[in-house]
């Protein structure tokens, strides 16, 4: 400890640490260690040991160890780490005093490595020697942290005169008048500050990739803030989530440049889309062609899970036609075999009834996987057979699901059948 106190002295810097972080020299958390590992035993102090002891953080403890290293000071007998099953074992070290402090001091020894003892000193240096072995042999406290008000006198609260009397015997009630009732409000009513949230540039972006990932199907599972970086030109630039969707399904489907992450040919449909659709009446052009294309809609109900063939729409407007016809001509049969008092009697649900029951199997089948591919036929059935039947025979599912579609899409032109 008398060669830590020698190297520690602020005013000699006889120690400079090497790092450029960490403290700038030796202070009184050195002196704080180096007392714990003169005390010990054994020199194998852990760092979590004399973090916890000294009240201070692992890092301050790593960084004072190094500069004991540093001067000379300790030394690495057993250099700890991870062992077996996983547990950390403390270094071991040796306490050194460094030849620096005894040619400092005149000190003359016997003997070569640990067997080395001082048998003399010089006469000049007795008198410093002494203040250091006085200085080692004083604990060393930690030194009291000053306080903003550690200067200040302290206020007792309560605190009576020299006559013992209680300091509030003298003091005046308020009027009754001046006491708060409960009944009105508060003297300063606070103002209603809350008003709308205006989004940011990054805010607008993030809220047109939800957008997207809510209403058009093939981005349904991508990741929103990857749309929001890949949209984030259009979003800059006023779009909405129709537009960005009519951009990128306006090229058609691509076999050979086709990508498998929905993110990734929503950034290839994109590319370049904001500067060739620069103004607001561009885009609205492009999105009003967008929306006259059959082979758009019939791509935006399916949805887009890969290459997308041609749908004929042709074969498709006959076939709804035929299907139509079928419930028309099983109708109309069932009314001819009635005879005029039964007929009479009927009622137009007993009739639609009929209707339905007359198809076979395999044309109940055929309806609803036209239903499930075209939400206008959906709402053609709904129109003709009543809302009872026409889910009778397509499923509340089916139903449910055509409803929804066709109110997200409500400016869409429905084909007539």
């Amino acid at each position: 400890m008398t060669s830590v106190h020698w190297a520690a002295d602020p005013k000699a810097k006889r120690y400079t640490p090497t790092r450029s972080h960490g403290p700038r020299g030796m202070n009184a958390t050195t002196l704080l260690i180096a007392q714990e590992c003169a005390n010990l035993k054994e020199c194998r102090p852990g760092i979590a040991y004399l973090a916890r002891k000294l009240r201070i953080s692992e890092r301050t403890v790593e960084y004072h160890l190094g500069m004991l290293r540093e001067a000379g000071l300790l030394v690495y007998r057993t250099k700890g780490g991870r062992v077996a099953q996983g547990r950390d074992e403390a270094s071991v070290y040796e306490r050194v005093i460094p030849l620096a402090f005894d040619e400092a001091h005149g000190i003359r020894t016997t003997g070569e490595g640990v067997q080395r003892r001082p048998v003399g000193a010089a006469e000049a240096a007795r008198k410093s020697l002494g203040k250091l072995a006085r200085k080692a042999a004083r604990k060393v406290r930690r030194p009291r942290r000053r306080t903003p008000i550690s200067g200040q006198g302290r206020c007792t609260l309560m605190e009576g005169g020299s006559t013992g009397a209680f300091p509030a015997a003298g003091s005046i009630p308020p009027s009754e008048t001046k006491l708060a009732s409960g009944a009105s409000s508060h003297p300063t009513p606070k103002k209603a500050t809350s008003r709308p949230r205006t989004l940011n540039r990054v805010g607008r972006r993030h809220q047109l990739a939800r957008e997207l990932i809510d209403n058009v199907p093939w981005l349904s599972r991508a990741s929103a803030p990857r749309i929001a970086w890949i949209a984030r030109h259009c979003a800059d630039a006023g779009w909405q989530w129709q537009e960005v969707q009519a951009a990128a399904e306006e090229a058609g489907p691509i076999d050979d440049m086709d990508s498998r992450r929905p993110s990734g040919l929503l950034a290839y449909r994109l590319k370049g889309a904001h500067e060739l659709y620069a103004s607001a009446k561009a885009r609205h052009l492009m999105l009003t062609a967008w929306e006259d294309s059959r082979l758009r809609e019939r791509i935006r109900h399916q949805g887009w899970d890969g290459p997308a063939a041609a749908v004929d729409l042709e074969q498709q407007t006959h076939t709804a036609a035929a299907a139509m016809d079928t419930i028309r001509a099983a109708r109309q049969t069932q009314t001819q075999a009635l005879s005029a008092a039964d007929l009479a009697g009927a009622t137009e649900h007993f009739l639609g009834e009929v209707s339905i029951e007359a198809l076979s199997r395999a044309e109940v089948i055929e309806h609803r996987e036209f239903a499930a591919q075209d939400p206008t036929y959906v709402r053609n059935l709904l129109r003709d057979l009543g809302d009872r039947d026409a889910r009778r025979l397509l499923t509340n599912q089916l139903v449910d699901k055509a409803l929804a579609a066709l109110r997200l899409n409500t400016t869409t032109p429905v084909p007539a059948f």
